[in-house]
């Protein structure tokens, strides 16, 4: 069920399912809650299914600022306390992955395990693709797509699965309609423009290093790239490898991804 939160000061657009330990679902670009829709039913047989849209995007405010990791983190802790949630286990994909991880680095007291999935954490050796530059450049991009949304998630869809064949039409729909508009635009593109903030935020936090049980788990075409990151930072870390799988780990092989989440607390 789809809920609309009041918390840390803008309305947050997140789906409910289940009971019981709670898993907190970050999703990336250009997705929506939806991203997780293969993979709730399965986790809610035994979990509370927190899945919001980030701010900025979906049903969540298009807020005018807050794109940086640390503000990401806070949106996602007032949300768990909006909803009287004391820890909560993570689980994160692509743009979701640094916030998932800052908030396990600086409140590790609310993360219970944290999984994380086809994204990097930036910083030295990181040679970021073409669409990073061209989504950074302030008020750029949303002009030149604007009208053609469709056609351009369409391209992330596609390559974001391995046999290049894009996702479910309606959750792909469901997507385009998230992104459609200029203000749309610009807050998705806001997450990029705020990523030298947010990978200097891990950076500063990582001294802290992460106490909590993490899993990294890769794809096409990340791979082990995350998982090398982790391992001089975690002290409890957890690698695997999806076979034929594309970016869109949710979509592309949920029952993969369900069976690496497990149990709560394994």
């Amino acid at each position: 069920m789809t809920h609309i939160v009041k918390a840390n000061g803008i309305e947050i657009n997140v789906t409910i399912a289940g009971e019981g330990p709670p898993i907190l679902l970050l999703h990336g670009f250009p997705h929506t809650w939806q991203v997780w829709s293969e993979v709730i039913p399965g986790l809610s047989r035994t979990r509370r299914v927190i899945a919001p849209d980030l701010r900025g995007l979906g049903g969540t405010t298009r807020a005018a600022d807050g794109y940086d990791a640390g503000t990401l983190v806070e949106d996602a802790l007032a949300l768990l306390d909006a909803l009287g949630i004391a820890a909560a286990e993570v689980a994160a994909l692509d743009l979701g992955v640094l916030p998932a991880v800052l908030l396990a680095l600086r409140h590790p007291e609310r993360v219970t395990r944290l999984t994380v999935m086809e994204a990097t954490l930036g910083g030295a050796g990181f040679t970021p693709p073409w669409w990073f530059g061209f989504h950074a450049v302030p008020g750029l991009a949303e002009r030149v797509l604007l009208g053609q949304e469709g056609e351009y998630l369409d391209f992330f869809l596609r390559a974001g699965t391995y046999a290049g064949t894009g996702v479910d039409r309606a959750v792909r729909d469901a997507f385009v309609a998230a992104y459609t508009g200029e203000e749309s635009l610009r807050c998705a593109f806001a997450h990029y423009r705020a990523m030298s903030v947010s990978t200097a935020q891990i950076a500063s936090a990582a001294p802290r290093r992460l106490s909590v049980p993490v899993t990294a788990i890769g794809a096409q075409p990340v791979g082990d790239a995350l998982h090398r990151q982790l391992r001089p930072m975690a002290d409890r870390l957890t690698g695997h490898l999806i076979a034929e799988c594309g970016h869109i780990v949710p979509l592309d092989r949920p029952r993969a991804l369900l069976a690496h989440l497990g149990r709560p607390g394994h």
